[in-house]
């Protein structure tokens, strides 16, 4: 390991810290930097994956040539075709001119993509042509392009359970992982946690002129050793400024300051699904509530039957709705327990429903899955002011899925 080489680097580039993990990633991307190999940065959503494709092309002979970084997971599916390979005049609706696309804009130099895992199937295809024989074609054309490019791609779900899934080609991540590098989560780089958090608090009151930035006393910083981070340095960052605002007139930061954000001794600090690999691993994804929703409809189509039969004054036995196959719960998520029991004698009385409760319960009891993704969905976009990619996190997930959705279901965006 070249420490002068890698201590340059982390000046040029304001990587913090001293983490032995940090530091094995940061030397093989100066080695790999030489050559034309296609790399593969695997890490947590927050850790800092960006900071790698940038010194490989950095340190390249294509250093004088052109870097682009894109956000695979922010394109909408319907148009990543055309913004990576470009399209001709009249390809589609709106096409009013040719598009150069992506890797005909790099030609020369690098192209680093972000969340790559969430490309679909039949762009894969389409890169994996790109990466083995050096052509492509625009979307619209049948004329094979050229390109010389080096890929340098990141992800954060678990690229092996997307293979076995089948949402990932297994011959695209070979060929993406001729170099494979992996970036530590910030829960396991013990110190470099405290002197991300000084240097965070020191750039915030630098920023915004505050006398003393903030500090934290012996065991605030035992406390920050031991939290789980799972927003990585994101976290850490936001943290960090919010508090270097909000604690101006007590910089001394204490555990029960901490404990005021969320920050505890082994606190993963939230109650949402972990992101990134955790979340992929565990299997907790966007699909695997599907299921979970519907045993929620099937109790409340339960109770909405016991109110119709008591209401009416009519006999009912309750019957649980179960999910389809092809949703059913992993071993590790329980299904939501139906809490209902059956009432041991209905009412004597006959009571008459009035007009506007027959049409209210009518229409819970034609809720439907779709109906209710379409209410999380538009609940989302209104939480968070109609800005799709904080919509989409706050829903677990992809900025792509997100604009599927909205188009499928027709919600209007303000």
């Amino acid at each position: 390991m070249r420490t002068l080489d890698i201590n340059q680097v982390k000046a040029r580039y304001h990587v913090v810290g001293r983490c032995p993990a940090l530091d094995k990633a940061l030397d093989t991307a100066l080695q790999v930097a030489h050559t034309n190999l296609s790399v593969l940065i695997e890490g947590e959503s927050g850790v800092g994956k960006e900071v790698l494709p940038r010194i490989i092309h950095d340190h390249s002979p294509r250093k004088m040539k052109t870097y682009i970084a894109i956000n695979c997971g922010s394109i909408p599916e319907g148009t990543i075709d055309s913004e990576l390979f470009g399209h001709e005049k009249g390809a589609f609706t709106g096409a009013i001119g040719e598009r150069e696309g992506y890797f005909g804009a790099a030609n020369g130099g690098t192209l680093f993509l972000d969340e790559v895992g969430e490309l679909p199937l039949s762009t894969q295809a389409r890169l994996l042509r790109v990466l083995e024989t050096g052509e492509y074609i625009r979307v619209g054309s049948n004329k094979p392009q050229r390109t010389d490019v080096r890929i340098v791609a990141a992800t954060n779900v678990n690229i092996q359970r997307a293979i076995r899934e089948g949402r990932f080609r297994e011959d695209l991540y070979f060929r993406l992982s001729a170099i494979s590098i992996k970036m530590p989560p910030l829960r396991q780089r013990g110190e470099d946690i405290i002197l991300l958090f000084k240097k965070f608090a020191l750039d915030t009151a630098q920023t915004y002129s505050i006398p003393r930035p903030i500090r934290l006393t012996p065991e605030a910083e035992q406390v920050m050793l031991s939290y789980k981070w799972p927003g990585n340095i994101r976290q850490l960052r936001n943290l960090a400024e919010q508090m270097s605002i909000l604690c101006y007139d007590t910089p001394t930061i204490t555990p029960e300051t901490l404990a005021h954000y969320d920050i505890r001794p082994g606190s993963e600090g939230t109650d949402m699904a972990p992101m990134g690999a955790d979340r992929d691993t565990a299997g907790s994804g966007y699909d695997t509530e599907r299921p979970i929703i519907f045993a929620m409809l099937g109790k409340l189509k339960t109770e909405i039957e016991e109110l119709k039969a008591r209401l009416s004054n009519t006999a009912y036995t309750p019957q649980m709705v179960t999910p389809p196959t092809s949703t059913a719960l992993p071993q590790s998520i329980p299904a939501p327990a139906l809490d209902y029991q059956p009432t041991p004698e209905a009412p004597q009385a006959i009571q008459v429903v009035p007009a506007e409760e027959a049409e209210l319960i009518e229409e819970h009891q034609d809720l439907n899955l779709e109906r209710m993704e379409r209410r999380f969905i538009l609940e989302a976009l209104r939480r968070n002011h109609y800005r799709r990619k904080m919509a989409a996190d706050d829903l677990g997930i992809s900025e792509r899925t997100l604009y599927r959705k909205i188009k499928e279901y027709g919600i209007e965006e303000k």
